[in-house]
């Protein structure tokens, strides 16, 4: 698998296109911003996007003129319907490890404003604003005791992700 740089008019967004991405294209924006653009765009040999139409949408808007694309020139007409409905929909199956997501943010904290890519304020509410935090000195590790499913309120009916309300 070869990437190739096209230039950005020369792609084609598939005009039916199921997800709706354009609540996100803020935050991959921010990404490319910040990471560089390190997934290319999956393109069929017409130039038509199969994979990628958020990386697409946050590329005009930061007026990026090349961006990296992979052809897929071995599957079939079948396989490109397919696979673009199998992108999307296999990254809804995965969910957080909660405890050790806090512990990655809480690593990154000094460094990298995590809230530009559509995670809260480690200790914040989204309803209630600020917490109380609790700064962990080095070495020092999280009670994963306050993360029990007793510690929670609520459960999503749809995912089991638990939460106060």
């Amino acid at each position: 698998m070869n990437i190739i740089y096209k230039k950005i008019d020369e792609l084609k967004p598939y005009s039916k296109n199921p997800r709706k991405n354009d609540d996100a294209v803020e935050y991959v924006a921010n990404s490319i911003k910040e990471f560089g653009f390190t997934v290319p765009v999956v393109i069929d040999k017409k130039n038509v996007i199969v994979a990628g139409h958020t990386r697409y949408k946050a590329a005009k808007r930061l007026g990026i003129e090349d961006i990296p694309c992979i052809i897929a020139s071995d599957l079939s007409a079948k396989q490109i319907k397919a696979y673009r409905l199998v992108d999307n929909k296999t990254q809804e199956l995965s969910s957080w490890d909660y405890a050790k997501l806090i512990e990655e943010l809480t690593g990154l904290i000094d460094d990298i404003d995590m809230t530009k890519f559509a995670f809260a304020p480690i200790g914040q509410d989204e309803e209630d604003g600020p917490e109380a935090t609790q700064d962990l000195d080095e070495g020092e590790e999280l009670d994963l005791a306050d993360f029990s499913d007793e510690t929670f309120n609520c459960t999503c009916p749809c995912c089991g992700f638990k939460f106060n309300d």
